[in-house]
């Protein structure tokens, strides 16, 4: 009985995971239509408003002094490859998410790809530029890429069964998914079984 409250868990943990990548994916379909609907000087302003409280309680706000220096040295090309990549990651990852809480065989190791994908390329950029939020960006990915394992382990039906015991490859056949008897073989009106 223990496993199969395990599994539950693990199928929840999954499905938390998921549901968690497809938030963090449309918030970046949402920011990259944003950075392509305002130009660089609208997008200034609103970061100098939206921080303009903070930095009048302490100038040395490190995160309102970041975006203020990310969005006044944000430039068009610069905005205009933020856009792409944030709307890139978000229709995948939004494609994804549809296919694995679907359960479509398919998306599992793609996913497992694009998420490890996405793995390598945010521990580059940490060491290029250290950050917070790409370490937990960071772990929530591999957190999700073994779910995601764990979970299209169970889908194939490849994990193995709590008693030990290996599962038969294939079905026994039943009497009901026998092949059909051949049309000769067929009762009909007013025909008798006879052999050919």
């Amino acid at each position: 009985m223990q496993p199969r409250v395990t599994r539950s868990r693990l199928h929840v943990a999954f499905e938390i995971g998921v549901i968690l990548k497809g938030l963090n994916g449309l918030l970046e379909l949402i920011g990259g239509t944003l950075l392509l609907v305002f130009p660089p000087s609208a997008i200034e302003r609103f970061i100098v408003g939206l921080t303009q409280n903070e930095l009048s309680e302490d100038p040395n706000d490190v995160i309102a002094t970041s975006l203020r220096a990310a969005a006044r040295h944000l430039t068009s090309d610069a905005q205009l490859f933020a856009a792409i990549y944030l709307l890139a990651h978000g229709v995948v990852k939004g494609f994804l998410v549809y296919g694995l809480l679907r359960e479509k065989l398919w998306a599992f190791p793609w996913a497992i790809g694009v998420f490890a994908g996405f793995v390598v390329y945010q521990v580059y950029r940490y060491f290029v530029e250290p950050s917070g939020w790409l370490i937990a960006l960071t772990a929530l990915d591999v957190f999700v890429i073994l779910l995601t394992w764990a979970e299209w382990r169970r889908i194939r039906g490849t994990e193995p069964p709590p008693s030990g015991r290996t599962p038969p490859r294939w079905p026994r056949p039943t009497p009901a998914s026998r092949r059909p008897a051949a049309p000769w073989a067929r009762p009909g009106p007013g025909r008798a079984l006879r052999p050919p």
